[in-house]
């Protein structure tokens, strides 16, 4: 529950700053208010490709039957996790040239009076987020299979919820709550929640004997912490802990952490930084700076 909860709020905070973003252009600019309708036109249009994606996957799933099933859902759950990855790294090497890529997008657009160009600009900002949003809850949904429909959809709401307090909190300019520390820790708990789906999904391969365990339990640590109790499970969901682990359980999860310090890490290329818009940090930069400074 706490991974959904998580995702949903962190997604949706996004969304809303590239709405927010895009918003406070318009306004700015009287030439361009006819566009505002459009806005909210991309945004509906992103929601509802985003949704689409879910019902696709949900269809997809349908088809598959007995061990294929098996198969889907778990690379469903190894999708996410790299996504997950991928949209750390993302932040990181481009999140500072967002806000500009938006506003050169909507400029140009303006100036000829493109609104439908603008209307696809947005659609497709908010359809990435929300495209993401639904892959992640899915993975999860996979992961936590005790988890019932209705407590699902309550806690992605609650997420959304969340969401909105967080970003009315960060638009007004705290200097405790800031948007770079907001990215600061949910970059950190998205690293590990995306550790916790890649564990789900070696113990799938390994179930189905495409991995061996080399070891099949390197230590006990149920004595000490449970991975199947209240407070145990709650950090196996968010880090991937094991209070049983085998040894190659252990070497990929090692892996998998050598890998992200060292993607995190290597040199930034001025080649790398013009990728379409998808996710925040432009607007953390320049409004943390503010706050922080």
């Amino acid at each position: 529950m706490e991974q959904v909860l998580f995702i949903v709020w962190r997604e949706s905070v996004e969304a809303m700053l590239v709405i927010g973003i895009l918003y406070a252009w318009l306004r700015a600019n009287p030439d361009a208010k006819a566009g505002m309708r459009y806005l909210w036109g991309g945004v509906a249009l992103g929601l509802g490709l985003a949704f689409t994606l879910g019902g696709a996957i949900l269809v997809f799933e349908d088809f598959f039957a007995g061990e294929a099933q098996d198969y889907f859902q778990m690379g469903m759950v190894l999708v996410a996790s790299a996504l997950i990855v991928q949209m750390v790294l993302w932040m990181k090497k481009n999140g500072r040239h967002l806000k500009k890529q938006l506003e050169s997008g909507m400029a140009a657009n303006a100036e000829n009076a493109n609104w439908w160009g603008m209307l696809v600009l947005v659609a497709l900002a908010v359809a990435r987020e929300g495209s993401e949003t639904v892959i992640f809850l899915y993975g999860l949904g996979l992961a936590q299979q005790g988890m019932d429909l209705v407590t699902f959809v309550l806690t992605a709401m609650t997420g959304f919820a969340l969401a909105l307090v967080t970003f009315w909190l960060l638009q007004a300019g705290s200097k405790i709550f800031s948007w770079k520390a907001f990215f600061r820790f949910s970059e950190a708990l998205l690293l590990l929640l995306a550790a916790s789906l890649l564990v789900t999904g070696v113990e799938k391969m390994q179930s189905f004997e495409w991995i061996p365990t080399i070891v099949d339990q390197v230590w006990d640590s149920s004595f000490i912490l449970a991975d199947d109790g209240r407070i145990g499970g709650l950090i196996a969901a968010l880090t991937g802990y094991r209070a049983q682990p085998s040894l190659s359980l252990l070497i990929i999860y090692a892996a998998y952490w050598g890998l992200v310090y060292w993607l995190m890490n290597r040199p930034v290329t001025p080649a790398a930084v013009m990728k379409p818009a998808g996710t925040l940090q432009e607007t953390a930069t320049k409004q943390a700076t503010s706050n922080v400074r």
